[in-house]
């Protein structure tokens, strides 16, 4: 139980994405997000909700969803988007093309930023960006970026 805790802990910590204190709108926005979520995700039943970070973890490994993170590292205003669903999501270059490698991604399109990760041996990602959008759009607002 404490190893299945802290390597949670280390998943994270380790996204790609400075973490932010999510105060204010956001932590409202946040909390809504995360009591209507999907009870499963890319197939994967939810395991559980985490108000803390705000987020939510599906499966074993886990896809892991954070909401109220700070920009993604690597994105800037001319970044390439992946829009599915309507919804705009920053990839890192690493994620886009190394199918071995966890994908870190963040719906930009929308604030506050929602970062999801999904392990490798669940790739490609599309299923959770499908499962996620509605939930995702329904909490939070529009942005400038990646619509």
């Amino acid at each position: 139980m404490v190893a299945g805790v802290l390597a949670l802990l280390g998943l994270l910590g380790g996204c790609g994405v400075d973490h932010t204190d999510v105060r204010g709108q956001d932590r409202t926005a946040c909390e809504s997000l995360v009591a209507d979520l999907p009870t499963h995700v890319a197939g994967h039943r939810l395991v559980k909700r985490l108000p803390d970070v705000p987020g939510a973890t599906w499966g074993d490994p886990a896809i892991v969803l954070r909401c109220g993170v700070g920009k993604p590292k690597g994105y800037d205003p001319v970044a390439k988007c992946q829009v599915v669903n309507g919804m705009g999501w920053f990839v890192p270059k690493d994620g886009m093309f190394d199918q071995s490698v966890d994908v870190v991604m963040t719906a930009i399109s929308r604030t506050p930023y929602v970062e999801v990760t999904v392990p490798a041996k669940y790739r490609p990602p599309v299923a959770a960006m499908v499962d996620l959008a509605a939930s995702i759009r329904a909490h939070t607002n529009p942005s400038d970026y990646c619509s």
